[in-house]
């Protein structure tokens, strides 16, 4: 993919003719031509207005971003970035995120990331600009995480940008006409907005029934909680009945080792990528954030995706829709109705519903491991704002899914609070114990490898189908005749680990998993298309379901299997020019006969356990 500089030049002519011109100059962090050691996270802009960049090092400084930059004029120019002390809703006391600007490797006398607690631009002062032609940088100084959204040099010295959202989305337009341009990225028979296993699995599923299918994913790889920015191994079985040939796309896709937490090669992205690009029929955009849809007459027009990159903005047109985003983003967007938190037990007669609805969702987690080196390795000593002692820390090598953070909180308007909560007790609980412990001996040759910064999410908006699915369906056994592909694991509900929240009352990081064992159960196709926007499918964790029934369906190879129904779906409505409710009511049989020959690979041996991580479940 083309990487493109977005350098914005806005000349303003002042009233006097003996005036010089003022020059702003807007830089988006996210479009610097090397990235160094930055990553790009996205999770959070639809709140904060935009992509940036981060130095995930891990307590050690990443190598620095680069780009080049043009000014029309030499002279007097004003700093400001739009940065975060992220840690400050914790501690005011330190700013983890501590970072430079380098102008031709010189350090500009300013340290970003230690100021407002919220997205915010900071004053990085005046500079003297001798040259036209510069190099910038973004030098971390402490591999803490620290963020930068965008930089601005401007020679008016009376300029001060605008806070809003809003306001700053309107200041990147003006400067970048080229950003308010929408390119049409063509028409398809089927959009597919997310490249988790549920949007892969549609996406290859209806490219290899004929369709002309675009698959849109707001990450440079595919896979989701499944990739290797995640590392979340695949749970539930595939390949049983009613419909034993669904599941074999999951199979051909999906690595070879289970696991949460584990190297990189374990998740095996490349195969992932590998089988959606041998597609012919299947356009992939990478890197691109659907946040826009088109309505006409109640249905979806098209679909708009950013370039998490450029900042150009693509549309996607075609008569069917499936939102496989986790966090039903196109739902919402095109006004379908939905659900979240927990039901009361009074509203489907559930056991395992409180007694009173309320917001709570299950968390996110940031799992991680370390390493053991040949020599001894050092971790920052840090103190952001949690008290650690002896019986507070956790003594171990590996956080896994239990590491959970966030519960009660909206996952996705304060998502980058619940993920960098969790950044934060991983480096705290790591630090006093290579610095603190009475056991930091036996870690001295330690170090940490791996820390997520992309949130591993389980819960959050349940977009409403023509049948909300229950736990009294799953448990009871209550099959529909438009069952189709069967979710196997337990009813599987996270909450607060009591003994954590002890210690960290109110700031609990760990979680706790009751099980409740079910049968084999097919998932109700009704389950799987939207109750008032009539061109939208879902597959994945917004399906119609319950908070209780979340428990079982959410699990990722049970996805994508939802996954391969979507796209017979998608196929028996191009052949009739129908919409998914018109399948259910009139063309359910055809799915059936799809269904029963599945478009995978049956002869594909990948050896996968295909009920790795399901040894709770209990054919009773």
């Amino acid at each position: 993919m083309k990487k493109t500089l977005l350098i914005f030049l806005f000349t303003v002519s002042l009233l006097s003719a003996k005036a010089q011109k003022n020059t702003t100059l807007f830089i988006e962090a996210e479009a610097f031509l090397q990235k160094g050691g930055w990553v790009i996270d996205q999770q959070s802009m639809d709140i904060m207005g935009s992509p940036y960049l981060m130095a995930h090092g891990m307590g050690v400084p990443v190598s620095d971003a680069s780009t080049t930059l043009n000014f029309p004029e030499t002279g007097t120019y004003r700093i400001f970035v739009r940065t975060r002390n992220w840690a400050a809703r914790w501690n005011a006391n330190n700013a983890p995120g501590k970072f430079q600007l380098l102008l031709n490797n010189n350090p500009i006398d300013c340290v970003f990331g230690t100021k407002s607690a919220e997205w915010d631009w900071q004053d990085g002062g005046k500079i003297v600009v001798n040259s036209k032609t510069n190099t910038l940088k973004l030098h971390d100084l402490t591999g803490f995480n620290g963020r930068c959204d965008a930089i601005i040099f401007t020679s008016d010295l009376n300029f001060t940008p605008p806070s809003a959202v809003n306001a700053i989305s309107e200041l990147r337009s003006k400067y970048n006409p080229k950003i308010a341009k929408i390119k049409n990225a063509g028409k398809f028979d089927f959009v597919i907005i997310g490249g988790g296993l549920a949007g892969t699995c549609a996406a290859i599923s209806s490219a290899r029934l004929g369709l002309k299918v675009a698959l849109i994913q707001d990450r440079p790889v595919l896979g989701g909680n499944n990739s290797s920015e995640v590392r979340v191994h695949l749970g539930g079985q595939i390949r049983v009945e009613p419909y034993p040939a669904i599941g074999n796309i999951v199979n051909e896709i999906g690595p070879l080792k289970p696991g949460n937490a584990q190297p990189t090669e374990y998740y095996e992205d490349d195969k992932k990528m590998k089988a959606v690009l041998a597609e012919k029929n299947i356009s992939l955009f990478l890197n691109h954030r659907a946040n826009g849809v088109t309505m006409e007459k109640g249905r979806i027009k098209s679909v708009q995706a950013i370039d998490i990159q450029s900042g150009v903005t693509k549309t996607f047109s075609a008569p069917l829709f499936a939102d496989c985003t986790g966090d039903a983003t196109i739902g919402e967007l095109a006004g379908a109705k939905y659900m979240t938190g927990r039901e009361s037990n009074k509203k489907y007669g559930e056991k395992r519903a409180p007694e009173v609805a309320d917001s709570m969702t299950m968390g996110s987690s940031v799992q991680w491991f370390a390493k053991t080196v040949s020599a001894p390795s050092e971790f920052p000593d840090i103190n952001w704002g949690l008290d650690w002692d002896e019986n507070k820390v956790e003594k171990i090598t590996r956080g896994d899914w239990n590491w959970e953070t966030g519960m009660g909180i909206n996952q996705i308007t304060e998502i980058e609070r619940v993920r960098d909560y969790g950044l934060m007790v991983v480096y705290s609980n790591w630090s006093y114990l290579k610095n603190h412990s009475l056991v930091k001996d036996k870690f001295e040759n330690k170090q940490l490898e791996w820390v997520a910064y992309v949130a591993g999410k389980r819960e959050s908006l349940r977009l409403i189908g023509d049948y909300i699915l229950t736990g009294n369906d799953l448990t009871e056994k209550k099959v529909y005749p438009d069952g189709t592909a069967s979710t196997t694991w337990t009813i599987d509900l996270h909450y607060p680990d009591p003994s954590n929240t002890k210690l960290f009352p109110g700031n609990e990081y760990k979680s706790i998993a009751i099980h409740t064992p079910i049968y084999p159960y097919p998932i109700p196709f009704r389950c799987m298309y939207s109750v008032n926007v009539p061109n939208l499918m879902m597959a994945g964790r917004n399906i119609s379901v319950s908070h209780v029934a979340l428990g079982t369906v959410r699990l990722m190879r049970t996805g994508g299997m939802m996954g391969e129904v979507l796209g017979m779906a998608a196929k028996v409505c191009k052949i009739h020019k129908a919409d998914p409710r018109a399948v259910y009511q009139m063309y359910f049989p055809e799915l059936i006969k799809l269904m029963e020959v599945g478009v995978g690979n049956s002869t594909a041996e990948n050896k996968q356990n295909y009920n790795s991580g399901d040894s709770l479940l209990k054919k009773r």
